[in-house]
């Protein structure tokens, strides 16, 4: 049994998402870890923004971390906006509402790394059509 797994970021093994409902736009993913049982471990997910693209709003019960690899990535909560560069890493602390995605002037991919714990995309929209 390895004991080490090695794997890297791959756009041409990245798959649209399964719950395409989640996103505005043109967005794949690649799983890089995921637990073998539901909240016992981080999940790893390289997720590949096409201009434009996003999430739906929504909230975690533990914090995110988003490690930006290409592109620039915008981050946005209740009260901020932020641009986040290519080798920058941005933290959303458990329970803040928000979403993230590629800018509109190019393309972005970020690895999310997500603690033990539920997303909940069930959050409200706000003023997020605003974009």
């Amino acid at each position: 049994m390895t004991q080490v797994g090695i794997t890297r970021v791959d756009r041409g093994r990245a798959h649209p998402p399964a719950n395409p409902e989640y996103f505005q736009g043109t967005v794949h993913m690649q799983e890089l870890y995921q637990p073998d049982r539901d909240g016992e471990e981080s999940e790893l997910i390289a997720v590949f923004f096409e201009i434009g693209a996003r999430t739906r709003p929504h909230t975690h019960d533990s914090t995110q971390v988003l490690q930006v690899l290409s592109g620039r990535c915008v981050v946005v909560t209740e009260t901020e906006r932020r641009i986040v560069e290519a080798g920058e890493f941005a933290v959303v602390s458990r329970g803040i509402w928000h979403w993230h995605g590629a800018t509109v002037e190019g393309p972005m991919c970020h690895i999310s790394i997500k603690l033990p714990g539920r997303t909940h995309w069930d959050a409200p929209l706000r003023d997020w059509e605003a974009g």
